[in-house]
């Protein structure tokens, strides 16, 4: 059964409200909090589930023909950026330190003496 977001105009809160498909629209809807009918539906971001298959071609796409882009941090940063994005997983505090230190424009070789520990034996 769906849940479908609402904000209510009265108490100003939001709740969340189970409904089928048919209800939608034809039932009303009353606050969970004050019990009042003046409500809104709130629009939430839509999310869609990729296969890391799918994630992982979407990246090679993007990034076919780059040789030499261990020569240019700020190219190698913008390519780490959009592959963790694209993987869809919290990444480590690390991995935004080591991109964001690309993208001032320090080489891979300078991060690893800055930050020897990185990329360690776990």
């Amino acid at each position: 059964m769906p849940t479908y977001d609402f904000v209510c105009n009265t108490c100003e809160k939001r709740f969340d409200v189970f409904m089928t498909f048919n209800e939608y629209g034809k039932k009303t809807v009353y606050c969970a909090h004050c019990q009042s009918d003046n409500v809104r539906r709130r629009m939430t971001k839509v999310r869609i589930a990729k296969s890391d298959e799918s994630r992982l071609e979407s990246a090679a796409d993007d990034f076919s023909g780059l040789e030499g882009i261990e020569n240019d941090p700020k190219a190698l940063a913008h390519m780490m950026r959009k592959m963790g994005s694209e993987m869809g997983e919290e990444l480590p505090s690390e991995f935004n330190e080591v991109v964001d230190r690309l993208e001032a424009g320090q080489s891979p070789e300078e991060i690893e003496s800055v930050l020897p520990d990185l990329g360690g034996d776990e």
